[in-house]
């Protein structure tokens, strides 16, 4: 056989042999009964998960280290626990149509007390949308800016920033040499 001829039949056995490792998977996913409110229901299956790995971050940032800052142009390890907070707390309530808690927080603020204002914000974000669904996606409202968006925009959106945020706090724990909690190594069973 010549080299392509070779290759081809490589490559079909390589496909073949993923289609049969992965037909059970596939088949499970095509047979499972469609999610109802897609959207906010992957949002809200988010939340425990970056709720866990944010409160974490900053548990593990030593308080001495809650002024850094990667370079002086960029926010503050604090500041950007700060902006986590305003941002679950505004976005949250927009979404859900509930009162936002009042929330006051400043750079000067200890560790303590802006991790305690994480935690709440969380918390809030779960209780608030725990009745959110879909039905009202296309809905306007004004966000940042007195910008119109519309309810599903502000799921993105809030989805997206737990994602950007979680990011900048694994930045600046790096740039510190810790480990995020969420890539450290499993305790070994004893």
């Amino acid at each position: 056989m010549k080299r392509t001829g070779w290759l081809a039949l490589l490559t079909l056995a390589i496909f073949a042999a993923a289609a049969a490792r992965f037909a059970p998977e596939i088949a499970a996913q095509e047979s499972a009964a469609p999610v109802a409110n897609t959207v906010s229901t992957t949002v809200k299956n988010q939340l425990p998960r970056f709720n866990k790995n944010m409160v974490a971050a900053a548990e593990a940032m030593p308080a001495e280290k809650y002024g850094f800052k990667p370079t002086p142009e960029m926010n503050s390890f604090g500041h950007l626990v700060i902006h986590i907070v305003q941002s679950n707390t505004l976005l949250c309530s927009k979404i859900s149509g509930t009162a936002a808690p009042e929330s006051k927080l400043a750079d000067t603020d200890g560790k303590e007390k802006l991790v305690a204002g994480l935690k709440a914000s969380f918390e809030f974000c779960s209780a608030a949308l725990a009745n959110v669904d879909d039905s009202k996606l296309g809905e306007s409202m004004v966000l940042f800016g007195n910008r119109p968006a519309s309810r599903a925009a502000a799921l993105i959106g809030l989805s997206d920033g737990w994602n950007d945020h979680y990011g900048a706090l694994e930045i600046h724990l790096r740039l510190n040499g810790i480990l995020p909690p969420p890539a450290q190594p499993a305790p070994a069973n004893q």
